[in-house]
């Protein structure tokens, strides 16, 4: 089964482009994380979990819902994390959560997909980004032949800057950046609700037909790239960038 979770898209694309290609079960977390709900699954084939990288390490809403659940069936266990340019020492990260939860790790593979943490980066222009959705396609063909193989992901190459990102810089990042306070939202919102509905913690409430953030966010970047009017800033940082988001 391929399990996933996504901001913007690129983890739900590349989930799947796996699933098709496999002909397996494609499961979306994104209730399970916003209900609450620990998952409990069963499947007769690998798990492989497909996620993006935040500040080099796997996304905490996405570990700690995997370290909440039940896997039955198969204890084999690929993870797939799609990133900007390097995931650092996640794969260290990933095989203590196998450890943890018995499973048998079989490696990390990274998948470069377009840029979306537009809170520090620039997200790529269309023509761009589908440019490097393309080039990310022989990665994942390359990882889905070793899935469907039963081999282990060919193993990261990894230094002590990596450590540090995945380490001293993940946290520091969890304690000072990841935070809603800076989003704000013009007077180009239509009241759609898109973001409230795209949230994955529940942390936007609507009032007045506006957006209000609350103090859970785990900077998906949903909120800010799928605003239909871009009316959707965070402080400073996002004006004049574009939004991105994966094609369905």
């Amino acid at each position: 089964m391929v399990f996933y979770f996504t901001g913007t898209g690129n983890s739900r694309y590349c989930a799947q482009q796996i699933a098709v290609q496999l002909g397996d079960t494609c499961q979306d977390a994104f209730h399970l994380i916003r209900n609450g709900i620990a998952p409990e699954l069963s499947s007769p084939t690998p798990w492989v979990f497909v996620s993006p990288t935040y500040s080099w390490q796997l996304p905490r809403v996405f570990a700690d819902l995997i370290r909440s659940g039940r896997f039955s069936g198969s204890q084999e266990a690929y993870f797939v994390m799609t990133c900007g340019s390097d995931i650092g020492k996640a794969s260290l990260g990933n095989q203590k959560l196998c450890q943890e939860k018995g499973f048998h790790y079989r490696g990390t593979l990274p998948v470069i997909m377009p840029e979306n943490y537009i809170a520090m980066f620039n997200a790529p222009q269309p023509e761009e980004a589908k440019q490097i959705i393309a080039d990310a396609r022989p990665t994942l063909d390359q990882g889905i032949a070793c899935i469907r193989e039963g081999k282990d992901f060919p193993p990261v190459k990894t230094g002590a800057l990596d450590g540090l990102k995945s380490g001293l810089v993940n946290r520091l990042f969890y304690r000072f950046n990841v935070k809603a306070d800076p989003f704000t939202v013009s007077s180009a919102c239509i009241s759609c609700g898109k973001c409230a509905s795209l949230c994955p913690l529940g942390n936007i409430r609507m009032e007045n037909g506006k957006p209000v953030w609350g103090k859970k966010c785990t900077h998906c970047m949903a909120c800010i790239c799928s605003c239909p009017t871009q009316a959707i800033e965070y402080g400073k940082a996002s004006r004049g960038k574009p939004r991105y988001r994966c094609p369905e």
